[in-house]
């Protein structure tokens, strides 16, 4: 009888116990892992009825950097990439949306969509051919030359119109037949574009982590080295997941361009990869749940401490403020927003 070779037996293994306890250990496997998801979404979907003006714009914002820390999620928490450089993804996304559209009439959802995540994913490629040869800080450090990179692309040049930007002067539609079947200018259509988006994100990766491909990129973050030894090619696995990544917070892009109806170049800075790393260690890293439920919580304390109606002349100094929150929130909260019920069960059990 012949024997398996190393890639034959670690396929039979089971998952690393890091896959396990990262994504929510046992109960994701059974139905009632969906539960929380499903109602989560049917709340989304039924939300306009109830939503004003203010709170329609400001769920559709929150469900669009949902989107955008889901796609870091995917490399932080499942493949334990941390980059500082993912801003540059959502940016390219944004602006091809707006480039795409010109200014001579609506664009067609069909070719500007995926034009829009095509270029993160391909900017993603490139970056990732070259930085995922780095680890660590290396790494954090080359992501974020590369997203400096393609900011003054945008910043310096006249593709981008500078330091101020340029707008979205027509929406995407889709037409067929002569029929307007979407028309992103409408409100309502964007709130259930985006909430549709904000779905099959989280569906895709909730079941990307449950397969084979899913496993293999935890196993790389729990021990990548111990992947190589069972004949794991790591780095394609690295690089396919930081492509999709990138793909996903271009999808991010597209939206929150057609969302403000304009872009700047501060959408790739730093200071946004920082954002969206807070948004998933706040929310709870190695969790789908956590990133969504940080990306919430970023945009609202964010809400908040601007609020001059609410806090006054101390809104001003609102970045003071919420930096301070987010070290307490930290502090007491090590595991994230998503630990809270399981530290509310130790202490009702003692």
């Amino acid at each position: 009888m012949g024997t398996d070779g190393p890639q034959d037996a670690a396929e039979r293994r089971p998952p690393p116990e890091g896959s396990r306890k990262a994504w929510g250990g046992p109960a994701l496997s059974s139905e009632r892992a969906w539960l929380s998801p499903l109602v989560a979404a049917g709340v989304l979907l039924a939300l306009p009825l109830v939503l004003t003006p203010y709170t329609h714009d400001l769920v559709v914002k929150i469900a669009i950097f949902a989107i955008f820390a889901l796609s870091l999620e995917l490399l932080v928490g499942m493949t334990g990439l941390v980059s500082l450089g993912h801003a540059a993804f959502l940016g390219i996304g944004a602006y091809v949306a707006v480039i795409g559209s010109g200014d001579s009439g609506a664009a067609s959802i069909i070719w500007l969509l995926p034009a829009a995540i095509a270029a993160a994913a391909g900017y993603a490629l490139f970056v990732g051919a070259l930085s995922l040869r780095t680890k660590g800080v290396y790494f954090i450090m080359v992501t974020l030359a590369f997203a400096q990179m393609a900011y003054f692309v945008f910043h310096d040049t006249k593709l981008g119109g500078g330091s101020d930007g340029i707008f979205l002067y027509f929406k995407p539609v889709l037409e067929v037949g002569g029929r307007t079947l979407i028309d992103l200018d409408d409100k309502l259509t964007l709130y259930y574009a985006v909430a549709a988006s904000l779905i099959a994100t989280y569906a895709l990766l909730a079941v990307l982590a449950r397969s084979r491909f899913g496993h293999a990129l935890t196993g790389i973050r729990v021990n990548e080295q111990r992947m190589r030894a069972a004949g794991f090619p790591t780095y394609p696995y690295k690089l396919a997941a930081f492509v999709l990544a990138g793909a996903l917070a271009g999808l991010a892009g597209f939206l929150l361009a057609v969302k403000d109806g304009a872009v700047n170049p501060e959408l790739l800075s730093w200071h946004e990869s920082g954002a969206v790393l807070l948004m998933i260690i706040l929310g709870g890293i190695g969790s789908l749940r956590g990133a969504v439920l940080g990306a919430a919580a970023f945009t609202l304390l964010k809400e908040f401490f601007q609020s001059e109606a609410l806090l006054g002349a101390i809104a001003s100094h609102w970045q003071l403020t919420l930096g301070l929150t987010i070290i307490a929130f930290v502090a007491w909260l090590p595991k994230g927003l998503i630990g809270v019920s399981t530290l509310l069960r130790r202490r009702r059990h003692g």
